[in-house]
């Protein structure tokens, strides 16, 4: 969670210089990309310290209200910087850039908008360097889309996201001021800032998506049920392995419930062996799993398995 830190210290940051300059100068300019640029890197700000207060809240210890803990606090308030970066990143560019296509305003001195959108990309480029190093840190060799994928740890790959949508949406609007002015159309200013809000818009979906499988109970994936399957058939007492029941209850933290049928007449010590054995071959090859219980799915029988379960 520390690397996680860094990635979203750097984000914030960034966004906060980039934000300040990038409303001064639109103001000067009359620029309505550079304006919804502006209100982009002021939501990822706030965005940012969203994600600090999830961390945060994420860390408290279990209680007898939650036994499992807080580690889902953290998709709770990604899924709301999601519903921000929509409705206010996109929606607002969106809006913005409506209003100047149909009332249009010849732009002034673009100067400064083209200084002022290098300078971002400086600083946008950066904290996505910074949270691409933590990615890759945390992918473990993994290819990155896999990685991706895979990734449970919304702080990081909201951050990417963030930035990403960032730098695009700096070429974008460097190329409609640039047609506004060099054709004289004002309009295409406006039309760059749609283009704008459709991006933070298609990001959010996607960041959206995410969030809700997490919070709605997401599980391992198959090929890791399966390997713990094969975990548990390994054993001479397991006859069958029924259901295996997961959740992620945290960026690093899963749930497991593996359902197993022990053999007729196995010793009560034998099965325990069978279970701690097991338990411990899944958290050695899986270090995400935290907590993992193994029900014997056969009524209890005096001197059989199930006795001790």
């Amino acid at each position: 969670m520390a690397e996680s830190k860094i990635a979203i210290y750097g984000a914030i940051g960034a966004n906060v210089a980039i934000a300040a300059t990038k409303f001064v100068v639109a103001g000067v300019t009359g620029s309505s990309a550079m304006l919804s640029e502006g209100v982009h890197s002021a939501v990822d700000t706030f965005n940012g310290v969203l994600l600090l207060v999830g961390l945060h809240l994420s860390k408290r210890p279990a209680t007898a209200e939650h036994p499992f803990g807080h580690g889902k606090e953290l998709y709770f308030w990604s899924l709301i910087v999601a519903v921000l970066i929509f409705g206010l990143g996109g929606g607002v560019s969106f809006y913005e850039g409506v209003q100047h296509i149909r009332q249009p305003e010849p732009m002034r001195d673009p100067f400064w908008n083209y200084v002022v959108l290098a300078a971002a990309a400086l600083f946008e480029g950066t904290s996505f360097l910074i949270a691409l190093r933590q990615f890759r840190a945390q992918a473990r060799g993994l290819p990155f889309w896999q990685a991706l994928d895979r990734s449970k740890d919304p702080t990081t790959y909201t951050v990417l996201a963030e930035d990403s949508a960032a730098l695009v949406g700096l070429a974008v609007a460097a190329l409609g001021i640039y047609l506004s002015h060099a054709l004289n159309m004002p309009e295409l200013d406006g039309v760059a800032s749609v283009i704008i809000g459709v991006l933070l818009a298609g990001v959010a979906v996607v960041l959206v998506a995410q969030a809700r499988g997490l919070l709605i109970g997401e599980g391992i994936r198959p090929e890791t049920a399966r390997a713990i399957r094969a975990m548990a058939m390994e054993q001479e007492c397991v006859e069958e392995v029924g259901h295996i029941l997961s959740m992620y209850i945290g960026p690093d933290e899963v749930l497991v419930i593996v359902d197993v049928n022990f053999k007729d007449d196995t010793p009560t010590g034998e099965a325990a062996d069978a279970i701690a054995a097991i338990e411990k071959q899944a958290r050695a090859r899986f270090p995400m799993i935290r907590r993992i219980f193994i029900e014997a799915s056969e009524a209890p029988v005096p001197g059989k398995a199930s006795d001790a379960l």
